[in-house]
């Protein structure tokens, strides 16, 4: 199409985009989605040899853990850019794109624990090929979820129906192609290693089923709208009350039974065995934790109290099972400390992954239940307080400027945070317009701290004077991205495990050569 007044410089890159975040978050996305590629061609190749070994869950194992670690970034990324950039103070929406990014990151989980049964024990031969040919096929998914706009999403920036097409031809190919072939060669998969119901096999059974089937849930709520229009001719949304509903009580399980699965040994083991002994004195913190919290808190919120409690109970167990391996307790101090120096670096790995999941429960349980928030119109000059689980802030509006920005115009407002009559941060959101693409764009302030942020937006002038502003007070709401920080951490230190690498020995001690005499 021809149109009748061109731009002289187009219409530029979508103004949200014009963002540093944006220069990571999909490209992360991007190597992760191709790493699952490789975990399936290896399911694929596997099948087509009918045989499946320790050897080849030791190449597996590091290619899904790579696109684990970059999913895992990616979506952090994606969370951190949605809060500072979109002006709405949330870090998730369950909205379809960032669904499409967070089903193969649990499966790709789930994948990882399985191969690790496929090394030890040569068990789960078929569930892990299984897992492996779903991780990669959820990824296509979610590209046509994104790109063929049969969903609507704020982050849809490139629908096209006729591009849809062409990748709903290769879903078909790649997912009916590999699924048939597992249909026909998985019988040939002959598990050996036969375990009991209390094992560490089991707890890592019970993982990958919960983790599974939180990923139905997901998907069912992502594509149902969909389903209901084709079927019914009912147009429906389904939101985050149903995610919240029907995902949480899977996750909750799982972090339950996490602890206690890292510590369990192979093939048989006793719930009330040596090994997770020390498991019930971190349950019984763990629980008066979550009790005194309840009792301290005002009101009869329960998401802080038993997100407390279960971020402990993961950061300490994660800390107890390494005490386990290097057996403190057991053997004198400094010969333990040696131990521990010695552990390969994927036990380090896992414990820093298993403690960052802790530490993003615990951000997420405060931020959800102890959030402050105000909006109200405010004219330039007036003062107002917002009221933290701690700490009461004063905010006062000081004035107003027009900013002429590179491509953009500007109104921003200039907001002085106070504690007990002390400035202690300036904050100056904008409201921008990008003239050339005609588009508004709200870019939040934030005062960020360890413990929590004071985060102000400015809205529009109202025709009765004044501006409408939002003020939020987000308790540890940091700590959800620095708790994938951690996870990601630890998965590149588990990465970087000798063990990985297949052809690489063990390290062998040079003899020293003693001359005879």
């Amino acid at each position: 199409m021809r149109l009748a007044f061109p731009p002289f410089d187009g219409q530029g890159l979508n103004p949200l985009l014009q963002d540093a975040g944006l220069a990571f978050h999909p490209p992360f996305l991007y190597f992760g989605y191709v790493g699952l590629s490789m975990s399936f061609s290896f399911a694929v190749a596997a099948l087509l040899e009918g045989k499946v070994d320790a050897a080849w869950a030791r190449w597996v194992r590091p290619w899904t853990l790579a696109a684990w670690v970059s999913l895992t970034l990616g979506i952090a990324l994606g969370s951190w850019w949605a809060y500072y950039e979109l002006g709405w103070g949330g870090w998730w929406f369950w909205d379809p794109v960032e669904n499409s990014s967070f089903m193969p990151w649990l499966i790709a989980t789930a994948l990882l624990h399985s191969a690790i049964v496929v090394e030890k024990r040569e068990s789960l031969k078929t569930w892990t090929i299984l897992l492996a040919i779903l991780a990669f096929s959820f990824s296509l998914i979610g590209t046509f979820i994104v790109r063929s706009g049969v969903l609507t999403s704020v982050h849809a920036f490139a629908n096209d129906p006729e591009r849809g097409m062409f990748i709903l031809v290769i879903l078909a190919i790649t997912i009916g192609g590999s699924l048939t072939l597992f249909a026909l060669r998985a019988g040939a998969m002959q598990s050996k290693g036969p375990f009991s119901t209390v094992s560490r096999e089991s707890g890592l059974v019970l993982n990958n089923v919960l983790l599974i089937v939180a990923t139905l849930v997901v998907f069912v709520g992502t594509v149902w709208p969909l389903f209901s229009e084709l079927l019914f001719g009912r147009k429906l949304s389904v939101g985050a009350p149903f995610f919240d509903m029907a995902f949480t009580p899977f996750m909750l399980v799982i972090v339950v039974v996490l602890p206690i699965g890292a510590v369990l040994p192979w093939k048989r083991a006793k719930l009330g065995g040596r090994s997770v002994k020390p498991l019930w004195g971190v349950l019984a913190l763990s629980v008066a934790l979550g009790s005194l919290v309840l009792v301290v808190q005002t009101g009869t919120r329960m998401m802080a109290p038993i997100g407390l409690a279960l971020a402990f109970w993961l950061v300490v167990g994660a800390l107890a099972d390494l005490a386990l391996r290097a057996r403190f307790g057991s053997v004198p101090f400094g010969e333990a400390l040696r131990r521990l120096a010695n552990l390969p670096r994927a036990d380090f790995g896992k414990a820093l992954a298993h403690g960052g999941l802790g530490i993003i429960i615990f951000g997420i349980a405060s931020v959800t239940a102890w959030e402050a928030e105000d909006i109200r119109v405010a004219n330039i000059g007036d003062s107002f307080e917002i009221s933290g689980p701690v700490t009461t802030y004063q905010i006062r509006f000081d004035e107003v400027k027009q900013v002429q920005g590179p491509n953009y115009r500007s109104t921003m407002g200039v907001f002085s945070v106070l504690v007990d009559g002390e400035v202690i941060s300036t904050l100056t959101p904008e409201k921008r317009f990008y003239p050339v693409s005609g588009t508004p764009t709200t870019e939040a302030a934030m005062d960020i701290g360890i413990t929590r942020d004071v985060y102000v937006v400015v809205g529009d002038a109202q025709d009765s004077g004044g501006y409408a502003v939002r003020t939020y007070i987000k308790p540890f709401v940091n700590w959800i991205w620095g708790g994938s920080i951690i996870m990601s951490i630890g998965g590149l230190l588990s990465l970087s495990d000798r063990r990985y690498r297949v052809a690489a020995g063990a390290k062998r001690r040079r003899r020293k050569m003693v001359p005879a005499e």
